[in-house]
């Protein structure tokens, strides 16, 4: 038999592939009640009607290849952020794009520094590229944002062989983020030929005051690029839709790697029509926070640790007890998600459900708790 690991290139051969979590399609055949899924960071509130007619109205040109260009989205971002369409890449999903940074701009012998508890694709970019991982130590758990970026800690990572700093603000899975000018000030020391990707997969639903988006800060360093989501507040996450932004001249060095047509038709016509739906959106954030609060009040009365969170998601520290917890809420069809891959084994991510979600988590949490 032929050792098809033995012949991949060497940062293919000891890499493991994307860890989604539970298989939720097995458990659907297999449950006996409707399984309550808070695992995937969904938007359970659902897409916009606008976004749901743009996909019906696109059914008919199914047998047509979508825009290569993405044109009238790109535009439409660019209006919607106040830049040139020339700085946008469109990404099937910004997941797309994340890897394809690292494989365009690192390589063997150079050097991709994350934070600990960074988002898990960041890794495998930087392995998949044959490049060397350096990490960060996140912020201590008696921090004011505990496991969150330590942007000092980060600075000192960088090396002479540094190329690329990935960082999530707000961070997937702690749910921590970091003030903007704390983000200006670290920026303004990173050497210009090392590229920094914020991904800003949840900035939608951040409220708290001190917040920036890093997008205002891409005229004056061209070293920047941030990555957006479609899949998160704009509940699109079935349709794929991520993209960058980025300096022009970078964005057409990365083009020479995108895959033709990578964002189809469906997803492109409902990413359009829900980026101009502003009341949906508002409308989904605000519910977010609302019961992102009542969620977090509720887990801290029983008595359990609920990191801060600026996402649509809670960090929650169940200790020595959560591989049972976990396991016995599966078993009550509910479905959270285990962070053993990320380090934090006595933790589990809950997604914000709406309000009748979230009472369902919280009585099968009492009765496995009790």
């Amino acid at each position: 038999m032929i050792d098809f690991g033995a012949l991949a290139q060497s940062g293919i051969r000891a890499l493991r592939a994307y860890d989604p979590g539970h298989d939720l399609v097995a458990l659907r055949c297999h449950a006996d009640r409707a399984l309550l899924e808070l695992g995937s960071n969904e938007n359970s509130r659902g897409a916009s009607p606008r976004a749901r007619q743009a996909i019906v109205d696109a059914l008919g040109s199914m047998h047509v290849y979508p825009d290569p260009l993405g044109g009238e989205l790109k535009r439409a971002l660019a209006g919607a952020h106040g830049i040139d369409a020339s700085s946008i890449l469109l990404g099937n999903g910004s997941h797309e794009l994340l890897m394809q940074f690292a494989q365009v701009f690192s390589g063997a012998g150079d050097e991709v520094v994350v934070s600990q508890y960074g988002f898990a694709v960041y890794a495998l970019a930087a392995q998949a590229a044959g490049a060397t991982l350096r990490r960060a130590p996140a912020l201590p758990r008696d921090h004011a944002a505990p496991r969150g970026h330590d942007l000092d800690a980060l600075r000192a990572a960088i090396g002479p062989r540094t190329r690329l700093v990935y960082l999530a603000n707000p961070n997937n899975p702690t749910g921590t983020w970091y003030a903007g000018a704390a983000f200006t000030a670290f920026l303004a020391s990173v050497p210009e030929h090392v590229l920094v990707v914020v991904d800003e997969a949840y900035a939608e639903f951040v409220d708290a005051p001190e917040y920036a988006s890093a997008l205002p800060l891409l005229a004056r360093h061209p070293n920047l690029v941030v990555t957006r989501t479609f899949s998160k507040a704009y509940a699109l996450a079935g349709l794929r839709v991520g993209y960058a932004v980025a300096h022009p001249q970078l964005i057409a060095v990365m083009e020479r790697v995108r895959e033709s047509f990578n964002v189809n038709a469906l997803g492109l016509a409902a990413a359009q029509a829900a980026l101009a739906d502003s009341d949906h959106l508002r409308a989904s954030v605000a519910a977010n926070r609302e019961q992102r609060g009542a969620l977090a009040s509720a887990l801290r009365q029983r008595g359990l640790a609920v990191s801060p969170s600026q996402a649509n998601f809670l960090l929650v520290d169940f200790g020595d007890d959560t591989a049972r917890v976990e396991a016995a809420l599966v078993a009550q069809g509910v479905i959270l998600r285990p962070m053993g891959g990320y380090g934090l084994g006595d933790c589990l991510r809950i997604t914000v459900g709406t309000g009748a979600e979230n009472a369902r988590l919280l009585a099968a949490l009492d009765e496995v708790m009790a």
